[in-house]
């Protein structure tokens, strides 16, 4: 293996054990009042995931990335979720979480990995979680499994 994979590998698996003992070594006091005082009033609880978070004034389906601006898996997928937001506007919302600004949103959602990409109903129900990178056709085609059946909006010429 070359060398500078080498160094992303490790510089991955750092970061990760970084979120990982950075999450459990916060205090759940700590937590609970963070939770209160920052957290929007979208999030749900990972115990209650039929708690239908307050998304949008329509009801759509919702998807949750929940990652970091500096996780390398994260800088990747901003993108995509950027372009998931334009092509699919009205049919489905994204929404990225940074974690490691808003901790309490992990915690709130149970994250222990980032990036986990979290796919909800229009009420709010969790259906699927997804941990690590997730291409665009991943992600349309884990709607499709869902029962969702998402078309692009046609730009005219």
């Amino acid at each position: 293996m070359k060398t500078p994979l080498k160094v992303v590998i490790v510089a991955l698996l750092l970061a990760a054990v970084g979120v990982i003992v950075g999450m459990k070594i916060s205090k759940p006091d700590e937590i609970a009042v963070a939770a209160q005082a920052t957290s929007p009033p979208m999030l749900t609880t990972p115990k209650a995931p039929e708690t239908s978070p307050a998304i949008s004034p329509v009801a759509l389906p919702h998807l949750i990335d929940l990652g970091a601006d500096k996780c390398i898996p994260c800088k990747a997928m901003a993108p995509i979720l950027a372009q998931l937001r334009q092509d699919f506007d009205g049919q489905f919302n994204v929404t990225f979480i940074d974690v490691w600004k808003d901790r309490a949103a992990g915690e709130h959602y149970g994250v222990q990995m980032i990036p986990t990409q979290i796919f909800l109903d229009p009420t709010g129900k969790e259906l699927f979680r997804h941990t690590g990178f997730y291409s665009r056709d991943e992600i349309l085609a884990q709607w499709r499994e869902l029962g969702y059946d998402f078309h692009a909006k046609v730009v005219a010429p």
